[in-house]
């Protein structure tokens, strides 16, 4: 057993050492044909240019990080009309004006009262009493519509007047 394990080492050694050689000359020749132009040079990094320091002197200047005219107490200061921010909110006023409806008018003591819907509550209202979320007031009652004059703020942040309408809703029949 040992003389067997012995010749195969023999062929072993013998089967590697034939592997080796200059077999793959030609190989290393094309390979060093081709490289010999080529030239491994990086190009230097260009040359890097401090910025001029420039000074922000933001005394009277307006803050570029603050929007203007959102604010609207300091936009008051200004004069031209505004809402009351310090009077008491009315029901009606925690509701979109789109979400409120007209369903009836009432009339006592010649007052006319509009019967407004927001949601499933009832309100009665008058003129003078405020509706909707941008300082709605209601100026005028008829029998087929409300009217409000809201305070909004335009693109500069001044208070300009816009008039909405209420119109009276329709009742559904039910068959």
């Amino acid at each position: 057993m040992s003389a067997r394990l012995t010749l195969i080492a023999v062929f072993s050694a013998l089967g590697l050492t034939a592997c080796g050689g200059d077999s793959h000359q030609d190989l290393k020749l094309w390979m060093s044909a081709a490289t010999r132009d080529l030239k491994g040079r990086v190009p230097p990094l260009p040359e890097i240019k401090p910025f001029p320091i420039v000074s922000y002197d933001a005394d009277e200047r307006l803050d570029p990080f603050k929007p203007v005219g959102i604010d609207p107490e300091k936009k008051a200061a200004g004069g031209g009309i505004k809402p009351d921010f310090n009077r008491r909110k009315e029901p009606l006023e925690s509701y979109p004006l789109e979400t409120l409806k007209m369903v009836g008018l009432l009339q006592q003591a010649k007052i006319k009262h509009a019967i407004i819907r927001a949601g499933a509550v009832v309100y009665q209202v008058k003129i003078g009493n405020y509706a909707g979320q941008n300082f709605g007031i209601i100026t005028n009652i008829s029998e087929s519509e409300v009217q409000i004059r809201e305070l909004v703020q335009d693109s500069t942040g001044d208070w300009v007047e816009r008039t909405s309408t209420l119109q009276l809703q329709e009742q559904e029949t039910k068959k």
